[in-house]
């Protein structure tokens, strides 16, 4: 199924619904099955502030009842800091006539700091889930994303793929200091 621009999270079609409304499209995405739908309100609660300890049972309930259709763009676990990666990220633009695309990784560092969360800015001629599964095999892998990589963050550089070379390694460059800049914990970027 081919992706439509409306549908993508930084698109936030979702944006002008009251919260009462914003509930029962969530409601009728369980009912229906609907993992798009699901993750389109989720994704609003989240950009609009929402506790996690709102969104992790929302997320619960999606994954749980419309698991086959959630978007791979939807973070498996509240990140509090989602809402300004999204932000950083759309700073940045390249020409779509390439074979590289950026990508995050949310890193677990739940052992050893306060914010549990940093995040691995990186590119790559292969999808972004391929070459995290390569990270996790320990192909020409990050030791941040081997040791403490939950999962691909997809949303905030859905529009930095099918780049040329050099635009991704300029973008991964800027992204990581970017969001360095902004106080997340930030490893790659190289």
């Amino acid at each position: 199924m081919k992706t439509r621009p409306a549908d993508l999270p930084a698109s936030r079609p979702l944006r002008n619904l009251a919260i009462a409304d914003l509930q029962r499209q969530f409601e009728s995405a369980l009912r229906e099955r609907d993992g798009l739908a699901g993750a389109q309100a989720v994704h609003e609660f989240w950009m609009r502030g929402e506790m996690a300890a709102n969104i992790e049972p929302m997320l619960t309930r999606l994954w749980q009842d419309a698991a086959g259709s959630v978007p791979d763009w939807l973070p498996m676990r509240h990140i509090e800091w989602l809402p300004l990666a999204y932000e950083v990220c759309a700073r940045f633009s390249a020409p779509k006539r390439g074979r590289f695309n950026l990508y995050l990784v949310l890193l677990d560092y739940s052992d050893s700091r306060d914010e549990p969360y940093g995040v691995y800015v990186g590119m790559t001629k292969y999808s972004p889930a391929e070459r995290f599964d390569q990270h996790k095999a320990g192909i020409r892998h990050a030791g941040s994303v081997l040791r403490r990589g939950l999962e691909v963050l997809t949303g905030p550089v859905l529009h930095l793929q099918s780049i040329p070379r050099a635009a991704a390694a300029d973008i991964e460059e800027r992204l990581a200091e970017a969001l360095r800049a902004e106080g997340l914990f930030v490893q790659g970027g190289h």
